[in-house]
């Protein structure tokens, strides 16, 4: 994982203050980088008249144009490969792999081209190109429809990997990351796709790149990212009750990685949790129980755990709710820790 301290800024007119969902966010973040720029299109499997199975792409075409919001076939890997093309020729497309799992056709064109074409052109050829992938449970989704693939593509130098967990992240890095250079993984937790918030747009929140402390505390850190925000507040809030302060850190953004802030929060409490869906066997939460064990071990009065998901595939909706990380789940990993 890498660190990026850049971000570009243009202009921006603020409208008044609305309540959007996450998905309404998003889709006002490709409406306004689509108007800003003719160069941005969006592309996927029924994004064009159905607006998308979650609605974020409604109205686009209808706004700009079946030419700048379209339709394609059935095909993931013709999909991305139509993206680098385009990229590779002066246009900043946004694609949809419809559910997470969808995408996996694609990863040969994800990992051999998207993720390597500035290192094999020795940084002449960039792809300035987002794909947007639905991804991870709660939704009662059958199978290919709940995965949480994150660490595919946070493993594949070369590719940026972000997951908003608010609706104003949702705007702000999806504007950041149409605006970036390279290419991006945006990763859209279904389950938020109806949380809400008063937004003023455009905005811009943290960089792309910066982890956020959602609530500070002195015990211990709960670091989380994309649909284990919610569940790891929640639990902060239930263990003030039983008088433990707990801090929230939301990650924003798997690559780049924000060490800084991470280990800042850690070496002021002693203790980390981090929670997240998918499989904690080589995930990303290991990853980050790595980097946090290895810079501030001297810091640390507990071992550093984790609340993942079970190392199984994905189960049926019925059972969902035992698979992935909850409140209680969290609460007693964190009553385990050295007190």
């Amino acid at each position: 994982m890498t660190t990026l301290e850049s971000r570009v800024d243009i202009p921006e007119i603020p409208q008044q203050a609305t309540t959007y969902t996450m998905a309404q966010a998003l889709t006002a973040a490709l409406r306004d980088a689509m108007a800003a720029d003719e160069r941005v299109l969006m592309f996927g499997e029924d994004v064009g008249a159905l607006g998308g199975v979650f609605r974020v792409t409604d109205g686009l075409t209808r706004t700009f144009g079946e030419n700048r919001c379209f339709d394609t076939p059935l095909a993931e890997a013709g999909i991305v490969g139509m993206a680098v093309g385009m990229a590779m020729n002066g246009f900043r497309p946004v694609v949809e792999m419809q559910f997470d799992a969808f995408a996996y056709p694609a990863l040969e064109q994800i990992i051999s081209h998207v993720a390597k074409m500035r290192n094999r052109t020795r940084g002449r050829v960039g792809l300035p190109m987002v794909i947007r992938v639905p991804y991870a449970g709660g939704i009662g989704g059958v199978e290919h429809h709940c995965d949480s693939s994150e660490a595919y593509f946070a493993h594949t130098a070369g590719l940026t990997v972000v997951s908003p967990a608010t609706p104003a992240d949702a705007y702000s890095l999806l504007r950041e990351s149409i605006e970036y250079p390279d290419p991006v993984i945006f990763l859209e937790p279904k389950r938020l796709y109806w949380n809400k918030a008063e937004l003023q747009l455009p905005l811009r929140t943290e960089p792309l790149g910066r982890a956020v402390i959602r609530r500070p505390g002195t015990d211990v850190t709960l670091i989380a990212y994309g649909p284990t925000v919610p569940h790891a507040l929640d639990a902060a809030a239930a263990a003030e009750q039983e008088g433990r302060s707990v801090e929230v850190i939301d990650l924003r953004s798997l690559v780049p990685f924000d060490d800084a802030t991470v280990t800042a929060s850690v070496r002021r409490t002693g203790r980390a949790v981090v929670v997240a869906e998918a499989a904690g066997f080589a995930s990303v939460a290991s990853e980050v129980v790595a980097r946090v064990t290895e810079q501030c071990f001297h810091s640390l009065e507990a071992p550093v755990r984790r609340v993942t998901g079970f190392d199984i595939p994905y189960p049926p909706p019925k059972s969902e709710h035992h698979h992935l990380p909850s409140v209680d789940r969290i609460l007693d990993v964190v009553e385990e820790l050295q007190w």
